[in-house]
């Protein structure tokens, strides 16, 4: 399993060209990858803001700041939507939170398990907030955190990787739960079965109809599956039906009408599995069938080459025995 992961984490997820025809970009300039800015929360409607993470793969220049963040603002209370990729990340979202409000940070809900969403955690630890996250987190979190702290020292430098510290939630989403900010309910949502991972979970701003995603929604560079392509597929019909108005995601620097911004992903995890099942009916073994899984896809995602010869063969395991 470690290789997988490996495969997985060599790099982080970047943006690309614009794929989802409903998508509205983000209206601040791209960042380099190597610049180090300060958190920006943009605020999508009123009381819930989001951070667009760098696109880009995670280095020491950009502290790992590469997956949007969110935070929403009610009468009594705050609540933030991930922290980031690195405490250096987390500690620039705070400072952010507090040019807006000074009200409590009450929750850190975490989306999923992976280091660019959870590694400035360590940032909100002493605040008295409570974390919160799907229940499988914290054995997640357990089978894979000394991992992430090992690899991702590489990628993001051994300082930075000293300060984090994996922080599993202690308030846990069976299935659904509402926290209430004063006046703005949030709904948390579990997911099953595995989707981009055996973890995720969303959280609807009931009172703008404004989903925070996760990594269950990449818009414009290529899904990575690091769970179950069918799982995912499955999962994206239910989540298609949450009573949202717009989506922020996990990766992209943009917000999108909902449940649109869910087209292009569906189509993509649907030729993953359509082609899959193809070669392996046709007795191609693995190591040549994975340069023609998803082949048709390559011109409208970025990081194509990068991620999908690790989610062909995600593609082709899960299938080959079904």
């Amino acid at each position: 399993m470690l290789g997988r992961r490996k495969l997985l984490y060599v790099g982080a997820l970047y943006g690309c060209a614009r794929c989802a025809a409903c998508a509205t970009p983000l209206a601040a300039e791209a960042v380099s990858a190597e610049t180090p800015a300060a958190v920006a929360l943009q605020e999508v409607v009123p009381g819930a803001y989001a951070h667009f993470g760098q696109v880009a793969l995670t280095t020491p220049g950009n502290r790992g700041d590469i997956a949007n963040l969110g935070v929403v603002v009610g009468d009594a209370a705050v609540a933030v939507v991930d922290t980031g990729g690195s405490v250096e990340v987390g500690r620039a979202l705070l400072a952010a939170i507090r040019k807006i409000t000074d009200k409590p940070i009450r929750y850190v809900i975490n989306t999923h398990e992976h280091p660019d969403h959870v590694f400035g955690n360590a940032a909100f630890a002493d605040l008295g907030a409570t974390f919160v996250g799907h229940h499988n987190m914290p054995q997640e979190l357990e089978s894979r955190g000394e991992f992430y702290l090992h690899s991702f020292r590489n990628q993001l430098g051994s300082a930075a990787v000293d300060e984090v510290r994996i922080i599993p939630p202690t308030l846990l989403v069976q299935d659904e739960l509402r926290l209430d900010l004063g006046g703005r309910p949030l709904l948390l949502t579990a997911w099953s079965p595995a989707a981009h991972t055996n973890c995720d979970l969303t959280i609807l701003d009931e009172t703008t109809g404004t989903l925070f995603a996760g990594d269950l929604s990449f818009l414009q560079f290529v899904p990575v599956v690091d769970g179950s392509v069918m799982g995912w597929l499955d999962v994206l019909q239910r989540l298609s039906k949450v009573p949202a108005q717009r989506v922020v995601p996990g990766h992209g620097r943009l917000v999108a009408p909902w449940p649109g911004a869910l087209d292009d992903e569906r189509r993509f995890l649907t030729v993953l599995a359509n082609d899959a099942r193809r070669l392996i009916k046709d007795g191609v073994p693995l190591a040549e069938a994975v340069p023609q899984i998803g082949v048709s896809e390559r011109g409208r995602w970025q990081l194509f080459d990068d991620y999908e010869p690790r989610d062909a063969t995600a593609a082709f395991t899960e299938l080959e025995w079904e």
